[in-house]
């Protein structure tokens, strides 16, 4: 859920108790206590981890299906829908619709077609862009073969991450597991890229290298350090690109509920008597909502952005290790 649509149907939850509070704050005021806070780390938590029930505010909610888990050896197998699940299905919708369209009116513009104009024009540009300037410039000569898995990660990714923006939305790429199946996914392209353009032995190479030139007598100190080092490098770009997704999507959530919280927390000072009080509520709640609304737009544009540097360092990754040396 937005983190405005939740802050939403947070207060309508609990205006009766923090109307309460306000209004005995002035006698509490006289006796040095304060109003209680209940807008904490637990409530934003509650906003942003996954949960089998999907809240729309004052609306209700709906409990998601949930089902018996299954063992597989000693693995545990959950399958039950939960918020984010059900979203990354949503995205999965919309990139496939996406996906058909762009291929579509790329091939009706290379038949000599007339080209689209409007929204299909912007996905046509979109889809040439990522083609062209990131799959083909930075893998090279093959790289037709990997347009499909990048630019589908591309328009994925961008889609998870602004649905988690709209009312009552969830970001799926804000939990960790989600942003390191896809890096799995990428390591998994990547290597096999790698093994099938150097072959066995060009590919071992990667792991265990050898500077030319070395002297025979450091060859095996060499590999011994090396190897480890080469073997952890291949796995931490990788977590890299979790870490990364995961990281942004889930602080801008966390700063927009902590803007937003102080709104609870100092604004029933605007009703206290006196001159302060009233002045600093009013300043506490117009400047948390600037400042939850400058963060708001700086989501949009990190949602975009981190799913520009997935699929690009995809790219590079694959283009590094097929031109191996």
């Amino acid at each position: 859920m937005t983190p405005f649509g939740k802050l939403a149907g947070w207060v309508r939850e609990h205006a009766p108790a923090a109307a309460a509070a306000a209004q005995e704050h002035g006698e509490a005021a006289a006796e040095g206590a304060h109003a209680p806070e209940e807008w904490g780390t637990d409530v934003m938590m509650h906003h942003v981890v996954d949960s089998n029930v999907w809240e729309f505010g004052p609306f209700g909610e709906i409990h998601l299906p949930e089902f018996a888990p299954f063992h597989i050896g000693g693995l545990e197998i959950d399958l039950s829908i939960t918020k984010h699940v059900l979203f990354l299905m949503f995205a999965t919708v919309l990139t496939i619709v996406t996906m058909f369209i762009a291929a579509r009116s790329t091939r009706r513009l290379e038949d000599g077609e007339k080209a689209p104009g409007g929204l299909l024009n912007g996905i046509e540009a979109f889809y040439l862009y990522l083609r062209d300037d990131i799959v083909m410039a930075n893998i090279g000569r093959g790289g037709e073969r990997f347009v499909p898995l990048v630019i589908t990660l591309f328009f994925f990714i961008l889609y998870a991450n602004l649905l988690g923006l709209i009312p009552f939305g969830a970001t799926a790429t804000g939990n960790i597991m989600v942003t390191a199946a896809l890096a799995i996914i990428a390591l998994v392209v990547i290597e096999t890229a790698g093994f099938v353009a150097l072959g066995p032995v060009g590919y071992a190479k990667t792991v265990f290298f050898l500077p030319p030139g070395l002297p025979t007598a450091l060859k095996p100190l060499t590999l011994l350090i090396m190897a480890p080092v080469e073997l952890i490098a291949k796995f931490s770009k990788i977590m890299a690109l979790a870490i990364r997704l995961f990281a942004n999507m889930t602080a801008g959530h966390f700063v927009i509920l902590a803007f937003m919280g102080l709104i609870l927390t100092y604004g029933p000072m605007v009703l206290q008597g006196g001159v302060f009080g009233p002045a600093v509520g009013g300043a506490a709640i117009l400047g948390s909502m600037g400042l939850a609304l400058f963060v708001m737009m700086l989501e949009i544009f990190i949602a975009l952005l981190q799913a520009y540097i997935f699929a690009m360092l995809t790219s590079v990754f694959i283009g590094l290790i097929r031109h191996a040396h």
